[in-house]
């Protein structure tokens, strides 16, 4: 049956949306105040949720007496989603049920908005229609100049409708234009510039006209615009001079691009411009100081434009700027002085407007557009801005405060946003305000857009199109794209201002009506066509669909349809007589049926009905009701120390019917499930846990209709927040008291306080450890150095870890002195062979001492006596030229500032540059040692020939050939180096068997020297690598097949392979097996000795030299190896051979009875059928026996089959077949029998009413005579 019903798609994701995005319908509303909710519930219920304030309990169950059961225990599921974490009171309840979208394959209920209700009716594609417009571009269509321009025009209609053009209200003929080309069965427009032209040709007002017999429907004109990117023009900026405290306005002035472009400010070196209350943008582009202070100077300014289209950014010349002060030292550490302008002495002065200019002004923007006004002002201190609305308050649901408070933005405009607007530019000098008159116009907006109008023959029907602006718009009427006054007459048509009336259609009446409504700010066309037709019902949604919905929950049925005239619709359940309408059950205009509240007794089959003249039809939803998924024990909050493990529980109840699948979310993010977490069906567990882990965690139990949350808070122990509020106090020559007020520290004693510093000079941005204090202090006093611009941070640090930083401290400079020390790690080495660079580490802000660092840097040959060459350097190197090669130089540098000069320096020993080394190792003696190594023997070059530091005499080598035929080798040039004044070396890692040459170099700081005489030797044979691929296979019990490969390095003239193989079982080990083969072979067959034992086999290749690496494998284990094994072990004991042998004399003599007894006459008696079969033992591991499959159920060769056709198996209390495994007697060499002893079961007795046979032999041997 269920094959029969399609499942429908789910609507959820709409019902979503709708909710997040109110509408005026009072319906949806309470819709969505109940879906916020976490559940859907009666209004009753939801309203009691909602209206309690916050802090305050939710109404309690035993005041709930007037709600039913079902209401309750849904009132009860709200109260228990509590908060989670810590301060969780101010939180408000978490959401329970709050559905997520479902994924494509889902299928829900069907909920659909209210806004659907009002779309207009839709003819189905196969019956005749006029023209409707699907597609359009916008119409102010603005296109990049350097792709091809696309102006879209869709549309539909039955017979496809054919499509023409106007440009700038004249026929626009394609044909003509070879760049001009219309898409296949589509109106829209492709002008294609690959081939040239420029597109400024093409710009004009473009319009769509798609026609077929039954009328013709209209785009928008769309008004086609070329993107433009103006270059910036050239200009030379003089320096902005301006007094220190005084307004100043850079000004921007961008080119006019189209569209404009975003305005933002940079440096030359493109930073950004750190903008605030005093300095900041404004909308026009411009960047306004409320008042310029000296640190202004630190940068330039440039004002960049980026184009969208073109996704390029240009940049203006910057401006300079030069402030003129009167307290010419920037002093950073006046900068959050609480008087600082007074400190700098810069006089205060009241408010003052810098835009707009003036006391008033007035502003005109569009309905349903943003209004943006901005007020900046100057003043010493910077002005605060305040914004009040004359008469009323601002919308605080639309304003929004932006700039600093500079500009005042009110969103979505609306006709009460008029009205006066003032701005308060305040500090302690006065204020003032500037009044901004706000006039909001409207360009045409709908009240009753005109909808397509389907009529049966002889039906009356009329086309509305109002709208509203201001100024009030004009509304003109159009019929098939030409005005309605020159088109035919039309007797049962009739035009009253906005409305058309149609009485007494006809065939004849089908058209397309355009309504275009204009005013100064904009036009509004809207198409609607008239369809006669005459047309039974139909339905247009899938046939018996099948809807499943979850309990409690509000949902609609859709049942959409077609006919003309309209029919009515009327729903049915399980085909009962009555139409659902009213109580649990609501029915819409459009057919959608609404069923309140779910419950399981809505579960069903649902039949639509659609009825009109011409007959009518219907459709089936079959709906099933599900059990909502439930968390009943929830994740508890918890305080986890660092390292420790965390479970957090989530046991969910559901529908069975239903998959259920449980997931994870970290702070509303879903959870990554790392190597440190195990995720189970009703547990998440957290193992070591780590700062990182601190947060919300959210079970989420879904299915594919419904989901269901719980959240709760892991805390835990961690590192301490940062400290704040820093201090400068006692401000002293060479010390400063640092005072701070402690951070969080998050369960874990504060133990350390590290303070750093960073300075502005030499390492800006650069944070050093300055000093370390306990954990129990908050004040300390700090020695510094002089002339720093001071500014600290201090961090916290407990056994957790280190807090962050603080934010910086105000800053302070010291006053200058001479320096006390000297730069270190002075260096003096040759980069050419004529110079020698001197090189320095350079002292730090806090050694400098003072401002105009220099270093006098000075030397002279060693052992000269020569007088002092010195030079003042600003850097940290300088190189001296034309020197000798490689000479020694006596080297001093001095620190100097301008405060005095540093103690004397020590002198250093330097270099100057190296050159080449002349000559290259004589008389080289090469020694064989064996096939991968040789010693080398030299004779030493003359010092005087080095020119510079020996490093090292340096061997290169290469392989030249292998002494094997046809053996590539690679000839990649080694080399092995020799450090020092040495005479001898070696050199290792030779290939055997080959020709090498060799050539020596003397090695010094400069690089390599001559190369000696090319010397040739050769490596002996040695012994081959191992064999490649050696492959192990068996493909039966009775061989193994053995392969291999040729060594990849022979390293001489194979002689062939040895093969050692030893069996094995268990403990136990073979006599080892040794094989030699050919050079050419490389497969072997091992014939096996028995199927039982595995073998070791070890494979290796033969030179001359003797035999190489082994390469080692094993044979597969048999499929009854440990069978097998235990097979072996027993019958090699004795006791095992003395049993058997025991057990054949007992049957031979039962054999010999037998036959005397039946050569006699004699009748042996058969055995009375049990009452009780016999038990069957349980396998056992431990003595050996076990548990065999069902062959002894098959007949034995010999059975005999009764008169019905059942096979009565001959068995025999202890018959051969009993012994060893399958039945299939195994023996030794020495003819002993292999195999276990066990105890049959016996078997059941046979059915029907004939007696067993005796389970004996004597029955068997009976049963052949």
């Amino acid at each position: 049956m269920l094959d029969e019903w399609a499942i429908a798609p789910s609507p959820l994701p709409y019902l979503s949306a709708s909710c997040s995005h109110p509408t005026p319908l009072s319906r949806l509303i309470d819709l969505c105040a109940i879906w916020d909710a976490g559940v859907f519930l009666p209004a009753a219920v939801a309203a009691a949720w909602k209206g309690a304030p916050s802090g305050v309990p939710r109404r309690r169950l035993n005041e709930a007496e007037t709600l039913s059961s079902v209401q309750k225990a849904q009132l009860q599921r709200l109260e228990a989603a509590r908060p989670r974490g810590p301060g969780s009171g101010d939180r408000g309840p978490v959401p329970r049920m709050a559905r997520q979208q479902p994924p494509p394959w889902v299928h829900a209920a069907i909920l659909f908005s209210l806004l659907s209700l009002s779309t207009a009716i839709e003819i189905p594609m196969d019956l005749s229609q006029p023209p409707t417009i699907t597609k359009q571009s916008v119409k102010d269509h603005i296109v990049d100049p350097r792709d091809n321009i696309l102006i879209e025009c869709e549309a539909k209609g039955n017979p496809a409708p054919s499509f023409h053009w106007t440009r700038n209200s004249r026929f626009f003929n394609i044909a003509k234009d070879p760049r001009v080309s219309m898409r296949r069965r589509s109106g829209t427009l492709v002008i294609d510039f690959r081939s040239g032209g420029r597109p400024e040709e093409y710009e004009g007002e473009y319009q769509c006209f798609a026609r077929n017999k039954f009328g013709t429907a209209l785009s928008n004109r769309i008004r086609l615009q070329v993107s433009k990117s103006p270059l910036w023009p050239k200009e030379n900026l003089d320096p902005v001079v301006v007094q220190e405290g005084a307004p100043l306005t850079l000004q921007c002035n961008p080119p006019p691009g189209l569209p404009s472009p975003v305005i933002f400010w940079m440096s030359s070196s493109m930073e950004p411009i750190t903008q605030d209350k005093r300095v900041s943008q404004g909308h026009n582009g411009d960047l306004y100081f409320s008042n310029v202070m000296l640190q202004d100077m630190q940068t330039d300014y440039s004002c960049n434009a980026r184009f969208h289209f073109t996704h390029t950014i240009q940049q203006k010349n910057p401006f300079n700027l030069k402030v003129l002060t009167n307290h010419p030292y920037n002093d950073s550490s006046l900068r959050n002085h609480p008087d600082m302008y007074s400190a700098r002495g810069v006089a205060e002065r009241t408010p003052s407007f810098m835009y707009p200019q003036g006391t008033a002004s007035s502003q005109m923007v569009l309905r349903g557009m943003d209004l943006l006004l901005e007020c900046i002002a100057s003043g010493v201190p910077t002005p605060d801005i305040a914004w009040y609305k004359k008469g009323g308050d601002l919308p605080s649901d639309k304003a929004k405060l932006e700039n600093f408070n500079k500009a005042l933005r009110i969103t979505n405009v609306s006709e009460e946003d008029s009205g006066e607007y003032f701005c308060l530019a305040s500090n302690k000098m006065g204020s003032i305000r500037h009044t901004i008159s706000v006039r909001v116009k409207a360009a045409p907006y709908w009240l009753d857009e005109p909808k397509n109008l389907i009529l049966a023959p002889g039906e009356d029907g009329r086309l509305v199109c109002r709208a509203n602006g201001n100024p009030k718009p004009t509304v003109q009427w159009m019929v098939n794209g030409e005005p309605l006054q020159s088109a035919p007459p039309n007797p049962n048509r009739e035009v009253a201002g906005d409305t058309i009336i149609f009485r007494d259609t006809q065939i004849s009446s089908r058209a397309v009506y355009q309504c275009n409504t204009s005013n100064e700010h904009g036009y509004l066309l809207a198409n609607a066509f008239v369809s006669v037709l005459d047309v039974p019902p139909r339905m247009l949604s899938p046939r018996n669909q099948l809807i499943r919905v979850i309990l409690y929950n509000r949902t609609r049925l859709d049942c959409p349809f077609f006919g003309s005239p309209i029919p009515t619709l009327r729903w049915f359940k399980n085909g009962q007589g009555s139409n659902l309408d009213g109580g649990n059950y609501h029915v819409y205009e459009n057919g959608s049926l609404e069923i309140k509240m779910i419950r399981k007794e809505d579960q069903g089959i649902y039949t639509c009905v659609a009825t009109n003249i011409l007959g009518k039809a219907e459709n089936q939803v079959r709906l099933e009701v599900k059990d909502p998924t439930r968390i009943y024990r929830m994740p508890e909050d918890q305080v986890a120390q660092r390292g420790t493990t965390v479970q957090l529980e989530c046991r969910v109840k559901h529908d069975p019917s239903l998959k259920l699948t449980v997931s994870w979310l970290k702070d509303d993010e879903p959870l990554y499930i790392g190597n440190r977490m195990k995720k189970e069906e009703d547990s998440l567990t957290i193992f070591g846990v780590a700062e990182r882990d601190q947060g919300s965690y959210t079970c989420v139990a879904s299915t594919e209709l419904d989901q269901d949350l719980a959240k709760a808070y892991l805390t835990v122990l961690g590192r301490p927040d940062r400290p704040r509020d820093l201090e400068l106090t006692d401000l002293a020559e060479r010390s400063v008291r640092l005072t701070w007020i402690p951070g969080d520290d998050n369960n874990s004693p504060i133990t350390d306080y590290v303070v750093q510093f960073e300075e502005d000079q030499f390492q800006p941005g650069v944070w050093h450890d300055h000093s370390k204090f306990p954990g129990s202090v908050n004040s300390a006093v700090l020695q510094l150095s002089p002339y720093v611009n001071y500014q600290f941070r201090v961090i916290a640090i407990n056994e957790v870890g280190s807090s962050h930083p603080s934010l910086p401290s105000e800053r302070y400079r010291t006053s200058g002195a001479p320096p006390e020390s000297n730069p270190s790690d002075v260096k003096g080495e040759g980069t050419r062979k004529n110079n020698m660079e001197i090189t320095w580490t350079p002292m730090n802000a806090t050694s400098a001492f003072g401002p105009n660092l220099r270093y006098i840097v000075k030397w002279r040959r060693r052992e000269t006596r020569e007088t002092w060459n010195n030079v003042t350097v600003w850097g940290s190197r300088y190189v001296v030229g034309q020197t000798p090669v490689y000479v020694p130089y006596e080297i001093r540098v001095q620190a100097e500032n301008d405060f005095g000069k540093g103690p004397e320096p020590d002198t250093v020993i330097g270099y100057s540059g190296e050159d080449y080394p002349r000559a290259a190792p004589t008389d080289v003696k090469i020694r064989v040692l064996n096939s991968t190594a040789i010693s080398l023997q030299w004779n030493r070059v003359y010092s005087d020939t080095v020119q510079g530091q020996l490093r090292e005499y340096r061997a290169y080598y290469w392989r030249e050939s292998s002494l094997l035929k046809n053996l590539w080798v690679s000839q990649k040039r080694q080399q092995a180096g020799f450090p020092g004044d040495r005479l001898r070396g070696v050199v290792s890692r030779l290939f055997p068997y080959s020709n090498y040459k060799l050539e020596m170099v003397v090695v010094n700081g400069r690089g390599d020297g001559p190369r000696s005489e090319t010397k040739e030797f050769t490596t002996p044979e040695g012994v081959p690598s191992a064999p490649r691929r050696f492959r192990v296979r068996q493909p039966n019990l009775e061989t193994i097949n053995l392969e291999w490969d040729h060594p990849e390095h022979p390293n001489g003239i194979l002689i062939g392979y040895t093969l050692k193989y030893v069996a094995f079982n268990g403990t136990k080990v073979g006599k080892q097996i040794v094989e030699n083969f050919s050079p050419n072979q490389t497969k072997f067959t091992v014939q096996r000795a028995d199927p039982v034992s595995r073998y070791r086999f070890s494979l290796s290749a033969r030179t001359q030299v003797g035999s190489g690496e082994a390469v080692t494998e094993e044979s597969p284990a048999p499929p009854n190896e440990a069978y097998t094994n235990n097979q072996a072990d027993i019958a090699t004991q004795g006791w095992f051979i003395g049993l058997m042998c025991a057990i054949a004399l007992l049957v031979l003599i039962l054999l010999i009875v037998c036959f005397i007894k039946r050569s006699r006459g004699g009748k042996y008696p058969v055995r009375e059928k049990k009452d009780v079969p016999l038990g069957p033992e349980d396998p056992k591991e431990e003595d050996g026996s076990f548990d065999y499959s069902d062959e002894d159920n098959k007949p034995l060769q010999g059975s005999q089959t009764s008169l019905d056709g059942t096979i009565k198996q001959q068995e025999s209390d202890d018959s051969l077949v009993d012994y060893g495994e399958g039945g299939e007697g195994q023996f030794n060499e020495d003819g002993s029998f292999i195999g276990q002893y066990t105890v049959k079961k016996d078997k059941e007795e046979t059915e029907g009413n004939e007696s067993s046979e005796a389970t004996s032999p004597v029955n068997a041997i009976y049963s052949l005579a």
